[in-house]
């Protein structure tokens, strides 16, 4: 029993370790996830699913709208499309962004659930994802008309979301 006891504190510390090492692993101290409220659109420009055209992010299309970033393999994007189309619907703006995604299966998806959109942008390689600070899809960006992002909300938008967000337009 006595050398049981003199383990104890290497069974501690050997603990401790795997703790914060399972922290430090999991929590990226320069990850800001709102970073760009407040800041203008970045400037990117990403292809129109559609015609292909190069398209600059902030310009498309101008005034008050809300980029959602989304993908046709991201289970939580097939959750928020009702919320989504209900937004089209009540005439808000939104620019999509398909993320990592191929051109032909973003297609199939809008098919299937509905396309809210009036711009669709292809991000094949992430690069604006990066840009925006993207951690995971989806995200939705509330852009103000003046092109400043005024908030940012990750995971698929809910009624309660949705009024949030809009409410920070007035």
């Amino acid at each position: 029993m006595r050398r049981w006891i003199g383990f104890a504190p290497l069974v501690v510390l050997v603990g401790l370790g795997v703790l914060f090492a399972g922290y430090a692993l999991k929590h990226d101290p320069h990850v800001q996830p709102h970073a760009l409220v407040g800041k203008p659109v970045p400037a990117v420009s990403l292809p129109d699913l559609d015609s292909g055209a190069m398209v600059a992010v902030r310009d498309a299309p101008a005034g008050p709208r809300l980029i959602n970033f989304f993908a046709s393999w991201c289970a939580p994007c097939r959750v928020e499309a009702p919320q989504l189309m209900a937004l089209k619907a009540r005439g808000v703006i939104l620019v999509g962004v398909a993320y990592k995604d191929e051109p032909a299966r973003t297609q199939a998806f809008l098919a299937e659930l509905g396309d809210p959109f009036a711009v669709k942008l292809m991000d094949r390689n992430g690069r604006a994802g990066i840009e925006f600070g993207v951690t995971g899809v989806p995200e939705t960006f509330l852009v103000g008309a003046d092109g400043v992002i005024l908030a940012k909300h990750s995971g698929p938008l809910t009624d309660a979301d949705v009024q949030d967000m809009l409410a920070k337009l007035h």
